[in-house]
């Protein structure tokens, strides 16, 4: 039986956890802050967070959270975001964080990450077989996972990525999503999901390395966030302020712009 529980290692959504600890011997570390909230309009939030082997499941955050690890070992960052108008989408985005928060300290590579991905695929469709209600649960997924010398982006479905340094902010992920109408801005249809169907369907999840930077900050985030905000908002934000203070305007702003959707987000950047 899966519930949206998470377990000890869940994040405290009333103090900020940096856990510096780690740091002093490692040669090189990485600095993880991130936000989930409900937003205006949604009367609870389907989006989860993982950071390593921490998840937050289905819940919020009051304040930004930061959390640093050192790059010894392989470190995950990821965001699910539960379908809306399907039943158990917070079930669902809490099992991908909580399989991705297992398999952890085992990601060192993009097959690695693709067989974890399918295998939360097939489980999301086994539990919807045998809870009908729960049939056609499913989510998205975004993340990155460093390790000692790389980086991997990835994604299935609309939840982004992105890349922010000296040339700017572009997206490294791929959206699942059909081709946009003249005019259209963004689209709520997804062309495909972990789970999400009425029979199961393979995935093709989209994978992307990346040479580790000091240079680079990553932003993953949920479409609460990027169907509200624009690149170019995004890209300001980022380059006035770091870590924290940056979670919380890119939160403001999405807020500031509606806020109908659930907005979760996770800056990450790695330091010598």
């Amino acid at each position: 039986m899966i519930a949206s529980s998470c377990d000890h290692r869940t994040m405290s959504p009333d103090a900020e956890l940096v856990h510096t600890e780690f740091v002093a011997s490692a040669a090189s570390y990485s600095v993880v802050t991130a936000l989930s909230h409900a937003g205006l309009v949604r009367d609870h939030n389907e989006d989860s967070l993982v950071i390593g082997q921490w998840t937050l499941c289905a819940g919020k955050t009051e304040t930004p959270q930061t959390l640093v690890f050192p790059i010894a070992s392989p470190v995950v960052v990821a965001i699910a975001d539960g379908l809306g108008g399907h039943p158990g989408g917070d079930v669902a985005s809490s099992l991908v964080v909580r399989e991705l928060a297992r398999a952890a300290p085992t990601l060192d590579s993009e097959q690695s990450l693709l067989d974890v991905l399918n295998a939360c695929n097939r489980a999301l469709y086994g539990i919807a077989a045998d809870q009908p209600m729960l049939m056609a649960m499913g989510t998205t997924v975004a993340g990155v996972l460093l390790t000692s010398d790389q980086v991997f982006a990835f994604n299935v479905g609309d939840s982004r990525v992105y890349a922010h340094g000296a040339d700017g902010l572009r997206q490294v992920s791929v959206d699942d999503s059909p081709p946009l109408a003249p005019g259209q801005e963004h689209t709520v249809l997804v062309t495909q999901t972990l789970g999400g169907g009425l029979s199961y369907t393979d995935v093709e999840p989209h994978v992307a390395a990346f040479s580790q930077s000091t240079d680079v900050r990553w932003l993953i985030c949920s479409d609460g966030l990027s169907d509200l905000v624009p690149d170019e908002t995004l890209s300001h934000l980022l380059k006035e302020s770091d870590d924290s203070r940056a979670a919380f305007e890119l939160w403001k702003a999405a807020i500031e712009a509606g806020g109908h959707d659930n907005i979760t987000l996770a800056l990450i950047r790695v330091a010598d």
